[in-house]
């Protein structure tokens, strides 16, 4: 039901911005929002609290918001609010987020190496990703884990390459069992 909600509002959101010309107006007031919903729960504990009634939860938006975000986004938070959606902001501005990625053909690719990668490797493997993918740019999140022995796991979504030795090892691991000997 969540993941319904944040993609009705985060549509709405999305096709706002799309109509007024403020794609990236409104995608970077998001990425900056984000982080402080994060930081403060008690606001989206406060704005769900049943106890207050919607006009002050309106009140205390106009408060903590007026003049610090765009006028549609403000707008936008107070329609939540009216509407009791509160609750799911986070997810909102999430799904907000990602669908702009989407439309600006921004990708999210996640490296796990063996060991720690150079800037030139790093560098290299970002353009590979852009010439064999539909994207334009690309966030790299690189981790590193030890256990591969070698090579690189590459998440794009829900596409997966493992070219690491271990995965490699053991596919061989189960050809050689599936071997009968004669």
């Amino acid at each position: 039901m969540a993941k319904l909600v944040s993609k009705v509002y985060g549509d709405a959101l999305f096709e706002t911005a799309l109509e007024g010309d403020k794609i990236d107006a409104l995608y970077e007031e998001a990425l900056a929002l984000v982080p402080i919903l994060k930081e403060h729960p008690e606001l989206l504990e406060l704005l769900g609290n049943p106890q207050i009634v919607k006009e002050e939860k309106s009140q205390i938006i106009h408060q903590v918001f007026d003049r610090r975000v765009a006028e549609e986004l403000m707008g936008f938070l107070a329609i939540i609010v009216e509407k009791g959606r509160q609750r799911d902001m986070l997810p909102i501005f999430e799904y907000f987020i990602q669908r702009v990625k989407e439309y600006k053909k921004i990708g999210s690719a996640y490296v796990t190496s063996a060991v720690e990668l150079t800037g030139g490797q790093k560098a290299s493997l970002e353009k590979k990703l852009l010439e064999t993918t539909p994207y334009v740019e690309f966030e790299m999140h690189y981790d590193t884990d030890p256990s591969l022995l070698g090579g690189l796991v590459i998440r794009i979504g829900d596409h997966v390459v493992d070219s690491s030795i271990k995965t490699r090892l053991y596919e061989l691991k189960k050809e050689l069992s599936a071997l009968q000997l004669a």
